[in-house]
């Protein structure tokens, strides 16, 4: 079995890893590739904070966002308790999420995170004193950050010590790339490129600038639901300041005036964050679609599983994804095999 995986994000690698490491479990041979342009350091995971918490998903049916987002989680869980933890950049770190809406924070995905609770309007006077806005409702919990500037490196060693294969490579089109291939299954994790790659016109970037400060004495995180709300989310080494959502900007230079949003919106938030030293300012662009699509289907002799559109939930998703990437294969192979059989 020879599977070729198109790109090298936090999807692509979850499905590497976790189609390599079911079938060598089960001790049945496969050959899992890895082909991409970019890989981590350069990819448009690595530039952000990890928080775990569903986002800018369009029309994704919701049950399945939970069920994506809980795979992800207990992952982040079981490798948070596991010797590997700190190399795959993994942390709990406590969250409050506050609104300023007159409709009280209440998130889906409650059960899954531990400890959430609403706040009572004396933990809210804090937030709302001497301040600009006047925040309404709140949750406080605790969840995971993983890094993936450092939780990719980990998923591509971990991928290569199963045996698995990496290829630099740039793929413009998944119909050239199948006319000169042999792979049994493709699956395809390009993210944005699938505007290109398979042509789909529902793709569009949503373009995301952050600030990194040096902040250490900060512990937990503080998300600002409002429409023109900033977030300030804590990593290993810096604090990540944000930020910015604006559909079909394909620009990828800081902008000063994003900027100016993003520091005094979290200094309003934060006082404490005027004494940070500022290190630099990112952007990236979310892969954003109206919905995230996940499905088969069979193209001549080979079998493509789309994987993409993930938003800004990239991280928060892909473990969860990668589960129903492997049983959409496994169900298909096991169909034709059983076609065969009857021939």
């Amino acid at each position: 079995m020879r599977v070729a995986i198109l790109g090298g994000g936090i999807n692509g690698f979850c499905c590497a890893v976790r189609i390599q490491e079911h079938y060598k479990k089960q001790n049945r041979p496969i050959e899992v590739t890895v082909l991409s342009e970019k890989f981590s350091p350069n990819t448009t995971g690595d530039g952000s904070a990890g928080l775990w918490g569903p986002f800018l998903l369009g029309g994704t049916p919701t049950a399945k966002v939970h069920q994506w987002s809980k795979g992800m989680h207990d992952f982040l869980e079981e490798l948070w308790l596991s010797e590997d933890a700190g190399e795959a950049g993994v942390c709990l770190l406590p969250v409050i999420r506050l609104t300023t809406a007159d409709t009280p924070v209440d998130d889906f995905w409650k059960d899954i995170v531990y400890g959430c609770h609403e706040m009572t309007d004396e933990m809210l006077k804090e937030y709302n004193e001497n301040r600009t806005k006047k925040y309404t409702s709140g949750l406080h919990f605790i969840t995971y950050t993983s890094e993936p500037k450092r939780l990719l490196p980990y998923l591509m060693k971990r991928f290569e010590k199963g045996g698995g294969k990496i290829v630099q490579q740039k793929i413009d089109s998944l119909e050239k790339f199948l006319e000169s291939s042999d792979y049994d299954v493709v699956i395809n994790c390009t993210g944005l490129g699938s505007q290109q790659v398979i042509g789909d016109n529902k793709m569009l970037p949503i373009r995301g600038q952050v600030a990194r400060v040096k902040a250490p004495w900060l512990y937990y995180s503080l998300l600002d639901e409002s429409d023109d709300g900033n977030y300030i989310i804590p990593n290993m080494d810096t604090v990540v300041l944000g930020g910015t959502h604006q559909e079909h900007d394909y620009n990828i230079i800081p902008c000063p005036k994003d900027k100016k949003f993003i520091m005094e919106g979290c200094e309003n938030i934060l006082p404490a964050l005027k004494n940070a030293t500022h290190l630099f300012d990112w952007v990236g662009l979310r892969p954003g679609r109206s919905a995230l699509r996940l499905e088969g289907e069979q193209k001549g002799k080979h079998f493509v599983i789309h994987n993409y559109g993930h938003g800004g939930s990239g991280v928060t998703l892909a473990w969860g994804c990668a589960a129903d990437v492997l049983a959409i294969m496994e169900q298909t192979l096991q169909k034709q095999h059983q076609q065969k059989a009857k021939l």
